[in-house]
This record gives C-alpha cells, structure tokens and sequence, in this order.
C-alpha cells in the first residue's frame, strides 16, 4: 500500500484568504462597468454586480466578457478600464493582512512547507500587494491570472506553482483560497486538501459546493488543520524572482 506523501506546497489565494478584502476589487469592476454606460442604480447594474460576486476568482477578462457575452469589444474595454481603476485602488489604499495570516504562512514555513500566492489579479497589483507585506522571504512563487494559459477555475495556477516550487506528486500540495473559482483551481489540479476560508465573498456553502473539502473562518486556523499532514520541503525557500531586492 503506497503511503500518502505529506503536504510540502501550500498555494494560498490573495484578497480574502491573505490580505482584506475592503472592496478595491467590487470599486473597480464597478467603474468598469460604468465606463460602458451601465450605471449604479439601474436593473442592469445589478445584474452586472450579481455577475462580478458570482464570478470573482476568476480572471477580470474572462468576467467581464461574462458581464457582456454579446459585445467583445465593450469587454475588452471595460478590462482596459479595470485595469487603471485597480491599479489606482491599490495605490490609494494601505494593505491590511487578515488577523493572524503572517504568523500561519511563518509556522508553515518553519515546518518545511513552500508558499505560493496565487491570484487573477494582474502581476503589477500582486507584486505591489505582496512588497507592501513582510512576507517577501517566506514566499516561494507568486503567479497571476498573466502567468497560464488559463486562470481560475481552471488547474492551471495551482499546476504551475507545483512546477515552480519543485513538487514531484499533486498529493504533496494544499490548495487554500476564499474563492469558489479558486477552490474548483485546487480540486481540478489534484491537490489532496482544498481549503475554504470565509473571510472572502463567498460563503462556507459555495466553498463546498465548489470542492473545498473543509472550511475554515480565517487563515489563521490553517496551520492546525494542516497538523501533521505537513511534510519537508527538499528545496530552500526562497522569494519569486520578481520580488527579490525589493523593500
């Protein structure tokens, strides 16, 4: 009987699973939208916003061509336009962690274990999030939506980072994230324990529907879900190229 390999990789998700989500992602799909004459207060907004909560994990291109299925060109607009709305957002606003995040992602780090950030949001606001953090050398690899062919849902971030960091077998990886979209990323690349948070906007119900396999309020609770399922690392931890020197 072949004995499980013990978790070696865990790939966390961003806003709402490490950092607080205090809406610069709802502002700017929101102007986003209204760049293509769909307002705040119309029936039509609504639908759009229900559309954006339902979809969020999931690469902002591949959400707004939800957003207008029958008009690509106001899509690929409307993404234009995110794009400089979150890039203000994040330059207007201060990074919170969530409460207790830095002292998991160490103790996960001290036991052997590689961290990955994986995220839809554009490599520019990632690496601005995470220098705006300490957490620059605990962190192995951070991808984005940029860096696979396809984002969440799909397993692409969650099989790329097990590329990056070096794992030899699905098992050893611990997907954690407070998306559906980034849920369904873990389950669809094999990963033997797919983590829901509820710090982010979707609630314990979805995470499960969409295969979270446990459910958890914050990410502070993660190293004593993980107990001994941990194992060791054969390669140094060591920060993404692209963040390495920065301060």
């Amino acid at each position: 009987m072949t004995e499980t390999p013990g978790i070696t990789l865990a790939c966390f998700g961003l806003i709402g699973t490490l950092v607080t989500d205090d809406g610069a992602l709802e502002l700017a799909f929101a102007e986003a939208i209204a760049t293509q004459g769909v307002v705040s207060g119309t029936s039509a907004y609504a639908r759009a916003m229900a559309q954006v909560h339902r979809s969020r994990g999931q690469a902002p291109a591949d959400i707004l061509r939800d957003v207008f299925p029958e008009n690509l060109p106001r899509a690929q607009a409307a993404h234009l336009a995110f794009d400089r709305s979150l890039a203000a957002a994040v330059g207007r606003r201060s990074i919170t962690p969530i409460a207790g995040a830095e002292k998991a992602l160490t103790e996960l780090a001290e036991a052997g274990c590689r961290i990955c950030v994986i995220t839809s949001l554009p490599r520019r606001e990632l690496t601005g999030l995470l220098r705006a953090t300490r957490w620059r050398d605990l962190i192995t690899a951070a991808l984005s939506a940029e860096d696979v062919p396809r984002g969440c849902p799909f397993p692409d971030l969650a099989l790329t980072a097990m590329l990056r960091a070096g794992v030899g077998d699905v098992r050893e990886t611990a997907v954690i994230h407070a998306t559906a979209a980034g849920v369904e990323c873990g389950r669809r690349a094999g990963a033997s324990l797919v983590v829901g948070v509820e710090s982010g906007p979707h609630p314990a119900s979805r995470l499960r529907a969409a295969g979270a396999a446990q459910v958890i309020h914050s990410v502070a609770e993660l190293p004593a879900v993980l107990g001994g399922a941990l194992g060791h690392a054969t390669v140094p931890l060591q920060a993404p190229p692209s963040l390495r020197g920065s301060h």
